[in-house]
């Protein structure tokens, strides 16, 4: 018997020594190098503790460190396996272009890995996502055709009323070093002794009622599932650390950015054609209100108004449905 229970004893030490090596020794190695290979990137189990630490040891709204060192994560051969169209709905996915918005999505576990980073000077819970610019130089299906490179790094600090907004970009490299697509994140650390500032204004919210339609106003409705809120990787462990408030209905499901961004860039190509997102393109968006899942919204897109020599805008929205309070506004220009 006491042989057995040595045994035993002696099995679980080793197999704890060997799950310590690689989930956290292995792990926090590899994060102490900017360049990763993307067969060799850090366990999930091992970033999530450093969010955990990261969001019990540091405030919402408040800088720490200095801006000697920069936060930057390269990953390299990095391939193209699969993706699905942004539109659930979209005729012939199987055959279409990569979405616009399908190399954020490869850059999720990147990202969480840079807000964890120990350069960044920021806490890593309850960003908000305020804006975005999102640029194409080549077609996105370049990186189809052989290993290429993901990129995500911290452009700056801009303290704010609010509290202290950080500019992040994230970019993918083809093969022969060229840039592909580049989108540039502008999150938000609010602070919460001003956070019953950010609603806005209501003559602002009653001047977007009154605004004439556009002669060219195209809108659709669409139904927002209640699982909207768990495509966005990145902000994973936001969600799994609030899964019991939402379960028990303490805290509402909000849907993320980029199922709003893709789902209006998705209806508009589906409606207007791919040549209008064809690069090379800049795509401009700022993230008004929350979005409650489930729900309905309404998706309204046009053409912005412009002189001959200028090639043709697009601009489009995002509301709640009937007409209410605007959730996304954005803007598709030919670069």
């Amino acid at each position: 018997m006491g042989n057995a229970q040595s045994y035993i004893v002696a099995s679980l030490s080793v197999c704890s020594v060997y799950l310590v090596y690689v989930h956290v020794y292995c792990a926090h190695k590899l994060l102490k190098t900017n360049e990763l290979h993307s067969d060799k990137l850090p366990s999930n189990a091992y970033v999530y503790m450093k969010y955990l630490s990261r969001r019990v040891t540091r405030r919402a709204g408040c800088l720490y460190g200095t801006e000697k060192q920069e936060a930057v994560y390269t990953v390299v051969s990095c391939r193209m396996l699969c993706c699905g169209g942004s539109g659930w709905d979209y005729p012939d996915s199987e055959y279409r272009d990569i979405p616009l918005c399908f190399p954020e999505f490869l850059c999720g576990r990147l990202l969480l890995m840079l807000l964890t980073h120990e350069n960044f000077r920021l806490s890593p819970a309850g960003l908000v996502h305020v804006r975005q610019s999102l640029k194409t130089f080549q077609p996105i299906d370049e990186l189809k055709k052989g290993p290429f490179t993901l990129r995500v790094q911290v452009l700056g600090y801009q303290p704010t009323d609010l509290g202290v907004e950080v500019d992040i970009c994230l970019s993918a490299t083809s093969r022969f070093r060229c840039v592909v697509w580049e989108s540039v994140l502008t999150l938000l650390s609010e602070n919460k002794l001003h956070k019953a500032i950010r609603c806005s204004p209501k003559n602002e919210n009653e001047s977007e009622k009154d605004e004439p339609a556009p002669d060219t106003l195209k809108q659709v409705e669409l139904k927002v599932p209640w699982t909207a809120d768990l495509k966005c990787r990145w902000s994973f462990p936001c969600q799994v650390l609030s899964l019991p408030a939402r379960l028990f209905r303490f805290t509402p499901h909000i849907a993320p950015s980029l199922w709003m961004f893709s789902v209006c860039l998705a209806e508009i190509e589906k409606h207007k054609g791919v040549k209008v997102i064809t690069a090379p393109v800049t795509v401009t968006a700022q993230f008004k209100e929350p979005l409650v899942v489930p729900g309905k919204v309404t998706v309204g897109f046009w053409e912005a108004p412009g002189n001959k020599h200028q090639s043709q805008s697009f601009c489009f929205q995002m509301q709640q449905h009937g007409g209410g309070k605007a959730h996304l506004v954005g803007r598709i220009s030919r670069c």
